[in-house]
């Protein structure tokens, strides 16, 4: 068995271009969601598709985030984590130059489908080396900022997909998706480090029931994972769903579209930038508590503003801002705090909670669509208060058992 890499081996430059290179890639996989979106509306004019097809995209999407998460995790545990990220940004680059050949919007969606994988090597292969490389204060503030630079993605994605649409064909946009990420797999070909530390173990099975079976019988991590997946889903059934609210019935045009993202995604980054600075001086517990009070105030006003009237998307977005930065705020302590529940190598535990997302997030925006189209923004928007309620719920329950734990401790020692 090999022993997992130390990062104090590493030059300076070079653990700083390894996250600098995951977070490039990241990128990629999630402006490749975020851009398209605007530009849904000119692919099913070219497919001759129905506007049913704009939020299935996305679904498509999501749903191949899900599908090898459960694999990529013990099989980079035992084959390292270098090669299987590798082959996964190779296979990402692939399927976007692929989608320039399709011919109907089943087409089309497949690849959408196929591209998704790449969000599977993000979490279960690079996160989970990140989560190894450093200890816990250290690597909440990173996460926090290596966020900001991923939201890069869907602050000016809805814009820059509507502008390219207006000069450009949708297209492009893949190639431009396929280039950042080939600029990622020359850094991380170079600077990623090897921190698996179950190199060599034969991989079966049964070994992988049973370690899936250790993980999710581990009711804590599954508070955690949960938690995470309804905190998020909010975001995530609105960028599906928001191209049909804004510009399908609110009449926007493309470019309005993307400016009215500006605000939420902004107030995400400045949430992922407080956290940044509060995390070394507080404990995790105490900054998942400072983001409740916004995550649930500003979906309470979303709701409350689009059930009194259907049309006040201006306040749907205020109220989803206010949402955004309660995430900001609490979700990489939750994420940390989830991995480390489960005593399992975290590239099985980064998987299992990708998967459990996954499945949430599917679901979730499947439901958001139908509650839309049977009742609105109002109804839309009650649907992700709820999300968050059960979100605050579970929070609740992981945060007392954890402390229960901690407590118990000393007097099993003795």
């Amino acid at each position: 068995m090999q022993n997992a890499f130390s990062p104090a081996t590493r030059s300076g430059r070079r653990a700083l271009l390894f996250p600098l290179c995951l977070v490039l890639f990241e990128f990629a996989v999630y402006i490749a969601n975020d851009m398209i979106q605007p530009g849904m509306m000119a692919v099913i004019e070219t497919f001759n598709a129905g506007r049913e097809w704009v939020p299935t995209s996305m679904t498509a999407y999501l749903a191949g985030g899900m599908v090898l998460q459960w694999l990529l995790g013990p099989l980079s545990d035992r084959r390292g984590r270098r090669p299987v990220m590798l082959a996964g940004v190779l296979f990402f680059i692939a399927a976007c130059l692929g989608i320039l050949l399709v011919n109907t919007i089943e087409q089309f969606i497949a690849l959408r489908f196929l591209q998704g994988f790449g969000l599977c090597f993000i979490g279960a292969v690079g996160y989970a080396t990140i989560q190894e490389s450093y200890e816990e204060s250290v690597c909440i503030k990173i996460t926090a900022l290596m966020a900001n630079v991923a939201l890069i993605a869907p602050l000016l994605g809805p814009l820059g997909g509507s502008l390219i649409v207006r000069f450009a064909s949708w297209q492009v946009m893949f190639i431009l998706f396929a280039a950042v990420a080939a600029i990622a797999l020359a850094g991380l070909w170079r600077a990623m480090p090897e921190t698996a530390s179950r190199i060599g173990e034969p991989l079966s099975p049964a070994g992988l029931w049973q370690d899936y079976k250790k993980v999710l019988t581990n009711r804590q991590f599954i508070y955690g994972a949960m938690a995470i997946g309804l905190a998020c889903l909010p975001l995530l059934s609105w960028l599906a769903q928001s191209p049909v609210i804004l510009m399908g019935e609110e009449g926007l045009t493309p470019v309005e579209y993307g400016m009215l993202q500006m605000p939420i995604f902004g107030a995400l980054i400045i949430g992922n930038l407080t956290l940044a600075r509060l995390s070394g001086g507080r404990t995790v517990d105490r900054l998942i508590k400072l983001g409740v009070a916004p995550i649930i105030g500003g979906l309470t006003v979303a709701a409350a503003a689009t059930l009194w009237s259907p049309h006040a998307y201006l306040w749907m977005t205020a109220g989803l801002s206010l949402y955004a930065f309660g995430i900001g705020i609490a979700n990489a302590g939750l994420y940390r705090l989830t991995l480390f529940s489960s005593s399992m190598s975290k590239g099985t535990v980064s998987a299992a909670v990708g998967m459990l997302n996954m499945v949430v997030y599917t679901l979730g925006i499947e439901l958001a669509k139908v509650l839309y189209e049977q009742g609105g923004s109002g109804l839309f928007n009650l649907f992700n208060l709820l999300s968050v309620l059960g979100w605050y719920a579970l929070v609740r329950v992981f945060i007392r058992r954890r402390a229960s734990t901690l407590t118990s401790l000393p007097t099993a020692a003795h």
